[in-house]
């Protein structure tokens, strides 16, 4: 049984390849149920059990830890470990850090969309947060769009500027801002990926033609947007089941009758499998692409690694 540490998981994951890995991956028949939550405290600390699989091959099985107490503690809250496990024999074959697993499919799978959604002229790239996503975020998105300008956007000015730190030693040139209406007025694309539980853009602050990646919110409670936005929108999900039991500001919007389930116009696996067409109705559209993440992108994500690490590269 191999194991990949963080190290060895971002080696096998830079993002072109991981992007077009997810593209190809999802058109394959990867069954996902729905993930099970555990609290074995009996507090607000809980255990995920996400499994995928393709029949008679492979399976893999993520365990995510939330222990929301230990950012008072300096800790990470969140921390993950990924199984697969051959379909042939049962037998496990791997152990990846799903920690960085989980962050770099995510960020993939937001600039994915962002590629497939929005305008061909984007110029300025917004990351809105500081968390742990923030740098992968901007390097997926850099990957796939030719920006001149990336904006990093939080509450914390020493930790904004911390982010264009660590995006100058990976060669990225980003600029920290104070002022998010500021900041949304130059975006042309805008990725959100905070732990908010209100929402901080306002809808009448996201201008027409805007591409906005809502990566956060993945609680039917949480919020990084106005539900209000949704109806002046194009909605998209990564998965439509996943968004509509969860999926923060969009659930909210559906359950306010701002907008229909049905007004969700398509998610990732129909993007990826229709790259040429034009999802957009115009260059005035707001795009709105909302992410929860779903148990089949860490399965694409973990073969990816394997198969790197296999002497024949298959």
């Amino acid at each position: 049984m191999q194991f990949f540490d963080q190290a060895a998981v971002a080696q096998a994951l830079p993002y072109p390849a991981l992007i077009e890995a997810l593209a190809a991956g999802l058109q394959q028949p990867i069954q996902s149920p729905a993930r099970s939550v555990y609290a074995p405290n009996g507090d607000n600390s809980a255990v995920l059990i996400m499994p995928a699989w393709k029949v008679q091959e492979i399976m893999g099985v993520k365990l995510v830890s939330i222990w929301p107490g230990n950012s008072a503690r300096g800790q990470s809250a969140v921390s993950a470990v990924y199984v697969l496990i051959s379909c042939a024999d049962g037998t496990p074959i791997a152990v990846l850090d799903g920690t960085e697993l989980t962050l770099r499919r995510t960020a993939a799978a937001a600039a994915l969309s962002a590629r497939l959604l929005a305008r061909k002229n984007s110029q300025t790239l917004a990351i809105l947060g500081t968390g742990s996503l923030s740098v992968p975020m901007a390097v997926a998105h850099a990957s796939v769009l030719d920006c001149k300008t990336i904006l990093i956007w939080g509450r914390d000015g020493k930790k904004t500027q911390a982010v264009v730190d660590r995006l100058a030693l990976q060669g990225i040139t980003a600029h920290a801002s104070s002022d998010l209406q500021a900041t949304l007025a130059q975006a042309d694309v805008v990725s959100a990926a905070s732990t908010a539980t209100e929402p901080f853009i306002r809808s009448d602050w996201v201008r027409p033609g805007t591409h906005l990646g809502l990566i956060g919110a993945f609680t039917p409670t949480m919020a990084e947007a106005e539900p209000a936005l949704m109806p002046r929108a194009q909605v998209f999900a990564d998965s439509r089941e996943a968004v509509l039991q969860k999926g923060g500001e969009v659930l909210q919007a559906v359950q306010q009758g701002l907008i229909a389930a049905a007004d969700i116009q398509a998610e990732l696996a129909e993007l990826a499998a229709q790259p040429q067409r034009a999802w957009r109705a115009s260059d005035e559209a707001i795009t709105v692409f909302k992410s929860v993440g779903f148990a089949s992108l860490d399965l694409i994500a973990a073969e990816l690694v394997f198969n790197a690490a296999r002497p024949s590269g298959k």
